[in-house]
């Protein structure tokens, strides 16, 4: 069941342009979270219900008790948040959404994510390796710099192929054509993608031609603004 809890902030990072790290303490909440979940939130400074945003979980440590959210600048509530600082609080109700199903151990999984929708993928990347089972993740990006979440999965251990339009990293082109073009079918047993429309239509085409299984984490559930 969702709870309220203010949450205090550990770290709060701009990791390009436009996208920042926000790393927060809610245990109640944190103890209760699945990939692929989100979380509303909001400054606890912020009286507006309205700017209240829903982001989904990039990564939570249920030890310490801690959801580290991966957010864009779009527009009014996602600035205002950005202007959080460590040691202040958030007002977090969560964790919502049904979330991922999770893959058997021992199986492989694909996870295709476009933009700032690689946010779910990473904690369901490290769910999914915890339980046993083989993960590769495929990032499409406009550049190098975009690949915010490298780090992350690097430190998880799950396999790791950029796609960046301008080819500053890994493949040059559309993250759907590196699936079409390297991704071998018989050696996925599921498939989780999150990014935009037309990107995910293209990757669930995909694993319906080669009937492979697939959970698709609509955008409007990352809230991107």
């Amino acid at each position: 069941m969702p709870a309220l809890e203010n949450g205090l902030v550990l770290r709060h990072i701009q990791v390009s342009r436009d996208m920042y790290e926000l790393e927060f303490i809610a245990p109640g909440i944190a103890q209760e979270c699945r990939p692929g979940q989100f979380i509303h939130i909001r400054s606890a400074l912020e009286n507006n219900p309205l700017l209240r945003r829903p982001l989904s979980l990039y990564d939570v440590d249920k030890k310490l008790g801690s959801i580290t959210l991966l957010y864009k600048l779009v527009g009014k509530g996602t600035n205002l948040l950005s202007r959080i600082r460590p040691k202040e609080y958030v007002d977090a109700m969560g964790p919502l959404g049904r979330g991922f199903s999770l893959l058997a151990p021992r199986k492989t999984a694909l996870l295709v994510g476009g933009g700032v929708g690689i946010a779910p993928l990473v904690y369901l990347a490290r769910v999914l390796q915890c339980q046993g089972c083989n993960v590769k993740v495929i990032h499409g990006v406009e550049n190098r710099l975009e690949l915010v979440a490298l780090p992350r999965l690097r430190q998880i251990g799950v396999e790791f192929v950029p796609a960046t339009i301008d080819g500053s990293a890994g493949f040059k082109g559309l993250v759907t054509d590196l699936v079409v073009k390297k991704v071998s079918p018989h050696e996925i047993d599921f498939i989780y993608c999150c990014g935009p429309e037309p990107m995910m239509a293209k990757v669930s085409g995909f694993a319906r031609k080669n009937n492979i299984a697939a959970e698709i984490s609509l955008e409007e559930y990352m809230a991107c603004g």
